[in-house]
Parts: C-alpha cells; sequence; structure tokens
C-alpha cells in the first residue's frame, strides 16, 4: 500500500475518533499525521473536507444545549474570515503559519489547564463572539484549523459543555461547508485531494461515532480538561513538526 494512503488513513482514524469526542479538532489531530508526508496545499482540502464529515456524523449532539442566539454571531464571523483565509492561503507559507499557532497553543493551554477555575468573560456580548468566530474563519480558510479560536473563547465563557460544544460545532459545520465551497470555486480541490476524500470518509466514520458516543459520559470539569489538553498536545506536535520543516 502507498505509504502516503497508510498515513492519511491513520490520520483519519485518530482525527475522526477525537472529534467525535470533544466537538472539533479534526484538523489539529489529522496533521499531526498528515503533515509529515501530505503538501500543505493538498493537506487543507483534506483537514476540511475530513472536519465537515465529522460534524455531520455528530449532529445529533447539537440537540443539547443549542441556541441559534448564541452560535450566530460567531458563524457570522466565521463567514467573513473564510474568504479572506481562503484568499491568504497561497501567499502564506504554511510551516510559519502552523508554528505560530502552534506556539501559542502550547503556552496557553496549560496556564489554562492549571487553573482550578478559568476565568469567566462576560463583557463584549456578541461582538466579541464574532471576533472569535471572524479569527476562526481565517485560521480555517488558511488551513482548516476554525477550532482553537472559538473552543477557547467559548471556555472562557464558562458555558456547560454541551452549551460549548453546540456553538463550535454548530460554526465548524457551516465554517467547513463555507471553506469547501470556496476551495472548490478557487480551483484548490484537485483530483488528487478527491482521491484522498474517498479514503478520508470510510477511515474516520466508526471512529468518530465511538468518540461521540463517549463524549456522554463526560462531566463539565472533565470536558473542559479534555478539550484543552487535546489543544495542547496538537499545538506541540505543530510547533515540533513546523520547526523541524524550519530547520531543514
Amino acid at each position: 500500500m502507498d505509504p502516503l494512503v497508510i498515513y492519511v488513513v491513520l490520520g483519519a482514524c485518530a482525527a475522526g475518533f477525537v472529534q467525535g469526542l470533544s466537538g472539533f479538532a479534526f484538523g489539529l489531530i489529522a496533521m499531526a499525521f498528515w503533515v509529515w508526508s501530505v503538501p500543505p496545499q493538498l493537506a487543507a482540502p483534506m483537514v476540511v473536507f475530513g472536519s465537515l464529515i465529522g460534524q455531520i456524523l455528530a449532529l445529533g449532539s447539537l440537540r443539547r444545549g443549542f441556541s441559534l442566539r448564541r452560535a450566530l454571531p460567531f458563524i457570522l464571523g466565521g463567514v467573513l474570515g473564510v474568504p479572506a483565509g481562503a484568499a491568504l492561503l497561497p501567499h502564506i507559507d504554511q510551516t510559519i503559519f502552523k508554528a505560530v499557532i502552534g506556539a501559542l497553543l502550547t503556552i496557553w493551554c496549560p496556564a489554562m489547564l492549571f487553573i482550578r477555575e478559568l476565568p469567566r468573560i462576560h463583557h463584549g456580548g456578541a461582538l466579541a463572539d464574532g471576533t472569535a468566530g471572524l479569527i476562526g474563519g481565517v485560521m480555517g480558510g488558511l488551513g482548516g484549523l476554525t477550532g482553537p479560536a472559538p473552543t477557547l473563547w467559548c471556555a472562557l465563557r464558562g458555558w456547560d459543555k454541551d452549551a460549548q460544544r453546540a456553538v463550535f460545532q454548530s460554526f465548524n459545520l457551516v465554517m467547513h461547508m463555507l471553506t469547501l465551497a470556496v476551495y472548490l470555486a478557487s480551483g484548490l480541490i484537485t483530483d488528487e485531494a478527491a482521491g484522498m476524500f474517498i479514503v478520508i470518509a470510510p477511515a474516520m466514520a466508526i471512529p468518530a461515532l465511538i468518540g461521540a458516543r463517549l463524549y456522554a459520559r463526560f462531566s463539565d470539569a472533565t470536558f473542559r480538561r479534555v478539550v484543552l489538553t487535546l489543544l495542547l498536545i496538537s499545538g506541540v506536535v505543530l510547533l515540533i513538526s513546523s520547526l523541524a520543516k524550519l530547520a531543514a
């Protein structure tokens, strides 16, 4: 079997399970596998496609805690951010971009894990939520990484786990649909990418469903620790792999 296909399958399985468990992080986990063998311009549409499939498989969890009023500012901000990120994609060094994101996550997440009670931000209202969505949209357009910004912001808002998941899962669902449409219109989805889509979808389906079933067993505190730990691990992997490429 082609080594590239093996990396793609392993990344899709691991990322599908984590996304089903947490509601996000497909791109962060998948890139831990794909960054070693998949070219950046091919990896971006692969991440977006896999993330979208994972969100569709976990739609049932949106029934708990969903509020359109709460989610809409994030979505509107993301709608503005995705085209900007996609337009920047051919001009941004993906290695440096991922190194910066990895460094930020590596610094921020441990600090949040060591705090017994996260500070709760009640100010800013819909404008602040929309800004988090805008940042997520730009990062999604650049590399399919829509999750970190709105996920961290939801945690700081102090909402319970169902409310948090409903926001960033509905946000990611819309963002991935929009990003994939933008990629398609821009000609970024090549025949090679389409072939990888056929590999990703079946590889991630069962792990994602298993992860979604396990999510129901989490308390709010456990969910917070899982989210921050996943972001930390992903940040470390992104940082190390990016620095290795820069050094080379």
